[in-house]
C-alpha cells in the first residue's frame, strides 16, 4: 500500500484521511441524500464500503436492527469474495479467522452393510489454480462487521443508521432528489417516528421479502421444490472421522451437508428432512430442534452426535426464483429513462444456502453498481451507465438459479443415490460456485474480443486473473491483482513489447497515454486530480527486475502525485523469471493492453498502437 505522499501518517495507513462531506458528516439521518441503500446484510454493507471512497457523495444506509448483526445465517466466502475482500483491504485478517476448505468428504452406504456410511472420496477444493485465494468459512456477522470498518476507514466516513425501516417509496421525476421515501423508527430513541426523506437514488437490499423490489413493481419468480431441510449450527462431540472436514453424506436415513466452521469447534450441518406435502402451509418450519438433532444422528450411523450448545438454526424450504428486473425501469421503458431504484442480494434472487452462493452473489451485485454510482454522481459518467446494472447481473442471477437447482436436486438424492454424482459435479463444476464463470458481455463498458489472441488468459468480461510480478523500485515479488483496490479508479496493464530499452511499441504508447491529445488520461481525469486519480497506469516488462533501470522508463508508469508532487516509482513491474506472467498469461510478446473496470473485470485488450479504439472506448464510458 502507499502513503505519506501527503505528509507524514504517525497513525493506522489503513484509515484514509476524512475527505468532502466525511469531514464533518453529521451522524443522525438528513432530509436528502444522493444515495440510500435500505438493508444492512452483504449487499448493503458492501455498497456501503465501495461508496465510502467518494466523499463528495451524501450516501446513507438505513437497517431494521437496533445495531451490529449478532449472528447470521451465510457463512460460505468463495475465493472470488476473497479477492474483493482484498480490494477493501481486509483479506488477510479474515483468512486469519476463517475456517480454510481444502477437500471435500464424500460419505454413502456401506456396500457390505448399507445401514452404515462409509467415505467414499475425499477430493481437492480447488486442485486447478482458479485462484490463489482460499475457499472460507466465516459467519456472515464478521463479514458485515469488516465492510463496516471500511465505510467508515473511508474518505467519506460512512456509518450505518441503525433502526429505522423502510416503509415505502414513490419517485417524482421532476425533483432534484426524486426518489422520495417514508421511514418508520423501530429502535431506539426514534421507535415510532415517521420520517420521509429524499435522495437521487435507492438500493433496496433488504432481502428475500424485499420491501424496496415491491415498491417498483418488480416481480419475484420462480418457487419452492417442496422438499425441507434443517439447518443447524452446533457444538457437539462426535466420533464422526471427518468432523472438521466438509463433507456430503448419504445414507439410507437421508442426507446432510456438513461445514465446520471457524474457530475449531463449531460445525454447520443441513440436514435432509424430506419431502413436504403442497398443502403444508410451512408447517414444517415448526419442525423442533431436537427432530433435527435426532435425523442427523440417524443419517451419520453408526456415528454419533452429542450436540452440547446450538446457537443458531432454522428449518426453511428450498425456493428458486429471480427477479424479472433490478432496477425500477418496466422492459418496456428500457432506454427511454435512467434508473433511480436498484435491488440486489436476496431482494432479487434467492436459492438454497447449500452451495454457498447466497452471499458471494449478493455482494458481487454492489461490486458491480457502486463504482457506476460513484462515476454518475460525481459527473464522470452518464446516467445511462447505470443500465448496465440489470443488464449485467440479471443474467448472472439466472444462471446461478440454474446452477443451484441441479446441485439441490443431487443433494436432495434417494439415499444411497448421492456420493458419486455429487463428487463429480462438485469437481466439474467448482469454478461457477468459486465465483469465476461470470463473463459480461460486450456493451458500453465490456469491449469486442477481437484482439483476445494478445491476452487469451484474461478473458475480455471476465475478473482479471492476478499472476506474480517482480515490482522493479524494491525487488518485491507481489500479486498485480492484488494491487486493485475498490477506489472506483479504472486499471491499465501495459505488457512491454521487448526487453528493456528495446519497447517502441511501448514506449509510443506511453508517449500518447502522457500527452496525446485523446489520451484517457488527459481528457477524462478531473482537474484538480492527480495523474493516476481515475487511471492506475501500470507497466511489466518482459526484460529481468535487474534490467530495468526506473530512470528511463516513460512518465507515463511514474506519476506524479500529491501536494508536493512526489514521484511514484512503484507502478513499474518486472516478469518473475520462475512463473512469467507472458507465459502464463498467454501475453503477446509483441505487447498488449489490458484494461480492467474498477470492479475487477476485464474490458478490453487491445495492441499497444490501437490507441485510436483505447480512446473511442472511453469516449463511450465519460461524460467528457
Amino acid at each position: 500500500m502507499q502513503f505519506h505522499h501527503h505528509g507524514y501518517v504517525s497513525g493506522d495507513p489503513m484509515i484514509k484521511p476524512a475527505a468532502g462531506l466525511g469531514v464533518d458528516r453529521d451522524p443522525e439521518l438528513p432530509d436528502v441524500m444522493d444515495v440510500l441503500i435500505v438493508g444492512g446484510g452483504p449487499a448493503g454493507m458492501m455498497m456501503l464500503a465501495q461508496l465510502g471512497q467518494f466523499p463528495t457523495i451524501e450516501t446513507r444506509m438505513i437497517e431494521r436492527r437496533p445495531g451490529r448483526l449478532e449472528i447470521g445465517q451465510a457463512d460460505g466466502i468463495q475465493a472470488r469474495s476473497v479477492e474483493t475482500f482484498q480490494a477493501f483491504g481486509f483479506a488477510e485478517r479474515i483468512i486469519a479467522e476463517a475456517y480454510r476448505i481444502t477437500e471435500m468428504a464424500f460419505w454413502k452406504p456401506g456396500a457390505d452393510d448399507p445401514s452404515k456410511i462409509v467415505r467414499t472420496a475425499r477430493t481437492p477444493d480447488d486442485d486447478r489454480d482458479i485462484s490463489e485465494f482460499p475457499h472460507l468459512i466465516v459467519n456472515q456477522a464478521r463479514v458485515l462487521d469488516y465492510y463496516c470498518e471500511a465505510a467508515n476507514r473511508g474518505p467519506a466516513r460512512l456509518e450505518p443508521n441503525f433502526g429505522w425501516d423502510f416503509q415505502g417509496l414513490t419517485i417524482e421525476p421532476d425533483e432534484e432528489y426524486p426518489v422520495r421515501v417514508e421511514l418508520v423508527g423501530c429502535a431506539g430513541e426514534q421507535e415510532g417516528v415517521q420520517r420521509v426523506v429524499r435522495a437521487k437514488y435507492v438500493l433496496g437490499a433488504d432481502g428475500a421479502r424485499s420491501k424496496v423490489r415491491g415498491a417498483i413493481g418488480a416481480q419475484h419468480v420462480g418457487g419452492v421444490s417442496y422438499h425441507a431441510w434443517g439447518v443447524m449450527d452446533v457444538l457437539a462431540n462426535s466420533d464422526f472421522p471427518d468432523i472438521r472436514l466438509k463433507c456430503a453424506i448419504s445414507s439410507q436415513a437421508g442426507s446432510i451437508l456438513h461445514i465446520p466452521r471457524e474457530g475449531g469447534y463449531l460445525c454447520r450441518m443441513y440436514i435432509d428432512l424430506g419431502e413436504v406435502a403442497e398443502d403444508d402451509a410451512g408447517n414444517v418450519r415448526k419442525t423442533p430442534i431436537e427432530t433435527i438433532i435426532r435425523k442427523a444422528n440417524e443419517i451419520l450411523h453408526p456415528y454419533t452426535l452429542d450436540v452440547k450448545n446450538v446457537p443458531w438454526w432454522s428449518v426453511y424450504e428450498v425456493g428458486h426464483r429471480v427477479t424479472d428486473r433490478f432496477d425500477d425501469v418496466p422492459a418496456d421503458e428500457v432506454g427511454t429513462r435512467a434508473p433511480r431504484v436498484f435491488i440486489a442480494g436476496d431482494a432479487c434472487h434467492t436459492h438454497s444456502a447449500k452451495a454457498g452462493q447466497g452471499m458471494n452473489v449478493s455482494m458481487q451485485d454492489s461490486f458491480n453498481l457502486g463504482w457506476k454510482l460513484g462515476h454518475v454522481l460525481t459527473g464522470l459518467a452518464p446516467e445511462s451507465l447505470l443500465a448496465t446494472y440489470t443488464a449485467e447481473r440479471q443474467v448472472i442471477a439466472q444462471n446461478l438459479i440454474d446452477f443451484d437447482k441441479e446441485w439441490s436436486s443431487i443433494m436432495a438424492a434417494k439415499p444411497g443415490e448421492l456420493a458419486a454424482p455429487a463428487e463429480e459435479f462438485y469437481v466439474n463444476t467448482f469454478e461457477f460456485p468459486a465465483g469465476f464463470m461470470t463473463q459480461y458481455q460486450p456493451s458500453v463498458i465490456v469491449g469486442e474480443a477481437t484482439h483476445q489472441e494478445l491476452a487469451t488468459g484474461f478473458p475480455v468480461g471476465k475478473r482479471f486473473k492476478s499472476r506474480p510480478v517482480i515490482r522493479v523500485s524494491d525487488a518485491n515479488p507481489l500479486q498485480l491483482g492484488h494491487l486493485h483496490r475498490a477506489d472506483g479508479r479504472w486499471r491499465l496493464y501495459a505488457f512491454a513489447d521487448g526487453g528493456f530499452g528495446s519497447t517502441p511499441k511501448l514506449d509510443a504508447f506511453a508517449e500518447w497515454l502522457a500527452n496525446g491529445e485523446d489520451s484517457p488520461v488527459v481528457v477524462h481525469t478531473p482537474e484538480g486530480l492527480d495523474a493516476n486519480g481515475l487511471f492506475d497506469a501500470k507497466v511489466i516488462y518482459q526484460a529481468p527486475y535487474t534490467a530495468v533501470d526506473i530512470p528511463h522508463v516513460p512518465g507515463a508508469f511514474k506519476p506524479v502525485v500529491g501536494p508536493f508532487e512526489l514521484v511514484n516509482t512503484n507502478e513499474v513491474f518486472a516478469a518473475d523469471a520462475d512463473d512469467d506472467i507472458f507465459d502464463v498469461r498467454g501475453l503477446s510478446r509483441d505487447g498488449v493492453v489490458v484494461v480492467v473496470r474498477p470492479d475487477q473485470y476485464v474490458a478490453h485488450v487491445l495492441p499497444l498502437d490501437a490507441t485510436d479504439e483505447l480512446a473511442a472506448f472511453f469516449r463511450g464510458v465519460f461524460t467528457a
